[in-house]
């Protein structure tokens, strides 16, 4: 991994959006619901205010508009602040 987050910041492996078909229509990608859980993939090292909760490995929730995109060798990756997490599972 060639990135690694600052401060309170993590980088989140989103999970795939499910497959669905309608009587037989497949919804293309762009009609997808957008994946709300995600993987931590790396972790900053915290703020002096506040801690680093998150490690890598958890599987988190967080809110539908959370995070910056970004793309890193064909992957599709979010970059959030600890605080948009949302939950912990």
């Amino acid at each position: 991994m060639s990135i690694k987050p600052l401060a309170d910041r993590v980088l989140i492996k989103p999970a795939t959006a499910e497959e669905k078909t309608v009587g037989g229509i497949i919804i293309p990608d762009t009609a997808k619901e957008k994946p709300l859980k995600g993987e931590v993939i790396a972790v900053g090292n915290g703020t002096k205010d506040e801690d680093m909760v998150l490690k890598k490995g958890d599987t988190v929730l967080y809110g539908k508009y959370a995070g910056t995109e970004i793309e890193l060798d064909g992957e599709n990756y979010l970059i959030m602040r600890q605080s948009d997490v949302l939950a912990i599972i």
